[in-house]
Parts: C-alpha cells; structure tokens; sequence
C-alpha cells in the first residue's frame, strides 16, 4: 500500500519554493518571504510525517513535537538532528512574532539550516512512499 503521496509531494515541492528564495540577495521583502516558505513548509513537512506516522506506524501524533519524537525513535533523525526538529518547531511557532526584527532576524538566520534538515529527513521516506 501507498503511503501519503500527496503530503510527500506537498512537503518536496514546499521543499523547493524555500530552497530557491534561499537563493535570493537579502532584502527585508526577502527576509519575510523565506520567513512564510519556512512556515509552509515546516506544515508540509510535519503534517506529512504525522499522515506516514498513522498509515505506516499505526501512530497518532497531533503535534509537530510529538512527531518529530517519534521519526527519531523509529531511526529516521540522529539525536542532534531530532534536538534541531523540536528547536526549529519553536522557531515555527514565533513566526507569529516576526514583527519583532530581532525574532525575525534569527528566524531568517536559521532558515537555511531548516531547510537543509527538512530536505534530509524527507529524502529518506522517498523509497517507502
């Protein structure tokens, strides 16, 4: 059986919309666009997880930290990478706050990173979807 294909398709091309603002010069504009993919994709990404969680697991996660938990006790996140996933929820929930520039500031500055994780936790589900 197929598993999620549409929320692994979601999250991968969420996936490139960030990468490529990552590309562009920094302005404010782009500061709060990348801000906004990260947002998006940070949702694409864990919401996939918690679908491939019940369908392959038989697991119920209703929050991205309780998600992220579990995929780093099945053996998908080291310990430093699942620490980085419960961090960078935070930094998805103080988008709220991205009014504040210097919330702005290290959520932009982090951005990268994010995306970096987010990209080498989904390529290890693209065999078993």
């Amino acid at each position: 059986m197929n598993c999620c294909p549409e929320r692994f398709k979601n999250a991968v091309k969420s996936l490139e919309t960030l990468g490529s603002i990552l590309e562009e010069d920094f302005s404010i504009i782009v500061r709060d666009a990348t801000m906004q993919r990260f947002k998006y994709t940070f949702e694409a990404v864990w919401k996939f997880l918690k679908e491939y969680l019940k369908e392959k697991e038989g697991v119920i996660s209703n929050s991205p930290k309780a998600c992220f938990r579990k995929i780093f006790s099945l053996g998908f996140l080291s310990e430093d990478d699942a620490t980085a996933c419960l961090e960078m929820t935070d930094r998805r929930n103080d988008t709220s706050h991205t009014y504040k520039e210097e919330v702005a500031q290290i959520i932009y500055g982090k951005t990268r990173d994010y995306f970096l994780l987010m990209q080498t936790l989904i390529s290890k589900f693209a065999d078993k979807i």
